[in-house]
């Protein structure tokens, strides 16, 4: 089953409201004075069943110029548009300005409905009829099917309802219901017992209650009370549908028409946002840097400045790269139209798309954000979410945030980072919480450079293993976080592009120099430490010639790494196999007597006070030994 949104569009007094009642028996004028005037000042809102079971939606627009602000709030998620043309009055100005609208707003189904046929004689109307398809030449109704009726009379109606039935059937295709739901509020009222009540036709995804969301762009959170679709309750309401929502923990006066009701963070609020906008051939406004324009999208309307990043000006029928600096803050995806009202006097001008709804502020004819721009408005999601990427170039990005920022869902976002990572233009890291993003472009920048680093310091260093994790970490990726970069890390590991020795990264392939400096100290090292056995020599005492005390300390490091020597306090070294056999025969005095005293340790291993200390110490960090009672006594800690 198909949810279908139709909406009127047409001069003030050509038949809309009257046409609607007789399609669907309701009188969409809700005021008295709209009833009194006999004009649609307001949205109106109803429904029919078609023969096929899907249920229409209709929407009746305002005509009068007054009003134009309310039409374009009707244009949201329409599906097919009537032009109504009254067959006595022909194409008015008013009708040209909803044709404008309805194009700019990227509508493209509609049907030509030819209002009042009984009004006038057959060769009147055919001549009325050849002079609308010559005024709709090269708009977005030139080959629209043409319906002759008269609403009042209910002449030709039942041929109106079987074009809406093909249409409806072969060519508007079915709304997305997996996605984000996206709720722009065209209404806003209280019930008593009930609390507030929210209008507007859902353009996205799917509500159910229960469902908590957050309203755009004040950032209050909210839940579903009840859903009501075209008077009826119901469990969850889907795109396409005109829908009331009873919402919870807002009041009527916290909301206004123009908010939009979304997946909470699934949207970003914003003052700047970067659009392609068309000015509209009949204009006759030109387009100068920095104009002050009303603008309209959606439900909003919000004044603005246009700065033109691409042009000097902008003439009637051309487009450009916009910068629109909103005055007030607003909330929009990638590719919702929008229209331009000239600031004063109040006239259509233009419109266009949004290419990026969350922008900032750029310099007027950069090239490099010129080229961004013509890539987003190319481009489908995966380009979207690659330039998107791309913007985190210090630091990999988890999905939620690229959903957030970019306004699409977290399923959509996943998809299209799938297929970027097949194509090798990203790389991922996942983990429990979250997916994170890096652009391939920037990790081979950062790669390269950590590459060069360790080659040019293992080349100033041939003694040490490397630079430690830590350092690689904060010079370069300080902004990821702990363990997304050890996984980096260990991904370069398998890739063979560095060498990884316990906590320190060198090239890949390194192997620390063993040349004759290196056997020189490595010998006198052994050569002091060997026969002091547990009276443990300082390395400051050793003499090592005219060697460079760095170097001294790196093939120290070194020799521990291996395994041959063990640090047993500050400055202080001696085999591991000596200490590994002292581990034995303290294991075995603990057995034996259950404590063991700095004495004891002294006299175990026939040395002196000052080195029984640092053994003693030595076994509480190897969590052999623990202190209990006076600051000489340990217990087993095994």
């Amino acid at each position: 089953m198909k949810h279908i949104i139709i909406g009127t569009a047409g001069h003030i007094d050509h038949g809309k409201t009257t046409l609607i009642k007789a399609l669907t028996g309701r009188n969409t004028d809700r005021f008295e004075e709209e009833q009194r005037r006999g004009i649609t000042i307001d949205l109106g809102f109803t429904y029919f069943d078609l023969k096929n079971k899907n249920r229409v939606g209709i929407i009746d627009v305002p005509g009068h110029e007054k009003f134009i602000n309310n039409m374009v709030a009707g244009v949201v998620g329409m599906d097919l548009v009537l032009l109504v043309v009254a067959a006595d009055e022909g194409i008015m100005p008013q009708t040209r300005e909803h044709i404008d609208i309805l194009q700019l707003l990227g509508v493209k189904k509609s049907i030509l409905v030819l209002n009042k046929c009984d009004l006038v004689e057959p060769d009147w109307l055919e001549l009325v009829e050849e002079e609308i398809k010559e005024e709709l030449k090269g708009t977005f109704l030139e080959h629209a099917p043409v319906a002759k009726v008269s609403a009042s009379t209910g002449e030709g109606m039942t041929e109106l309802i079987q074009l809406i039935e093909k249409m409806t059937e072969e060519e508007v295709d079915q709304k997305d219901t997996e996605t984000i739901p996206r709720l722009p509020i065209d209404r806003v009222f209280s019930l008593s017992g009930f609390g507030t009540i929210v209008t507007g036709t859902l353009v996205s995804g799917t509500l159910s209650k229960e469902d908590c969301l957050e309203m755009f762009p004040n950032g209050k959170e909210c839940k579903i009370r009840s859903i009501q679709v075209h008077g009826e309750n119901v469990e969850q309401c889907y795109a396409g549908q005109r829908v009331a929502l009873n919402i919870s923990n807002l009041k009527k006066e916290e909301l206004k028409r123009g908010c939009t009701l979304a997946p909470i963070h699934s949207m970003e609020d914003s003052r700047i946002v970067d659009v392609k906008l068309e000015l509209l051939n009949s204009t006759e406004r030109i387009l100068k840097n920095n104009t002050r324009l009303h603008f309209f999208s959606g439900t909003s309307q919000v004044l603005c400045r246009a700065v033109l990043l691409s042009d000097d000006i902008l003439k009637p029928g051309q487009s450009g790269y916009v910068q629109l600096r909103m005055e007030e803050d607003v909330a929009f995806r990638r590719g919702d139209r929008f229209v331009v009202r000239f600031y004063s006097p109040m006239e259509t001008i233009g419109g266009g798309i949004i290419l990026e709804p969350n922008a900032k502020k750029k310099k007027r004819f950069d090239e490099e954000a010129i080229a961004s721009l013509k890539q987003k408005e190319a481009g489908n999601a995966e380009d979207v979410i690659e330039l998107k990427v791309k913007e985190f170039s210090e630091n990999m990005v988890p999905v939620s945030e690229l959903a957030r920022v970019s306004a699409l869902s977290v399923e959509e976002v996943s998809k299209a980072v799938d297929n970027l990572v097949k194509e090798g233009l990203v790389c991922e890291f996942p983990t429990k919480k979250d997916r994170y993003v890096w652009h391939r472009s920037e990790e081979i920048k950062c790669r390269n450079k950590i590459k060069a680093t360790l080659e040019n310091y293992v080349k100033d260093h041939p003694y040490k293993q490397g630079i430690s994790k830590a350092q690689v970490h904060s010079t370069f990726m300080k902004k990821v976080k702990p363990n997304v970069f050890a996984m980096y890390v260990d991904k370069l590991a398998e890739q063979g592009i560095v060498t990884i020795h316990d906590e320190f990264i060198a090239p890949a392939g390194y192997e620390i120099l063993k040349d004759d400096i290196y056997l020189q100290v490595r010998r006198r090292i052994l050569g002091a430490v060997k026969p002091a056995a547990y009276d443990f020599k300082r390395i400051s005492e050793i003499h090592f010639g005219t060697i460079d005390g760095e170097i001294v300390e790196d093939i120290l490091t070194d020799m521990v790494e291996q395994g041959e020597l063990v640090k047993v306090a500050d400055g202080m070294y001696t085999l591991q196999t000596y200490m590994e056999q002292a581990m034995e025969k303290v294991i075995e005095k603990l057995k034996q007597d259950g404590k063991i005293t700095i004495g004891e340790i002294r006299d175990l291993f026939a040395t002196s006070r000052k080195s029984a200390k640092p053994i003693l110490e030595y076994m509480d960090r190897m969590k052999v030994t623990r202190k209990s009672g006076p600051e000489s006594e340990r217990v087993s800690n095994l």
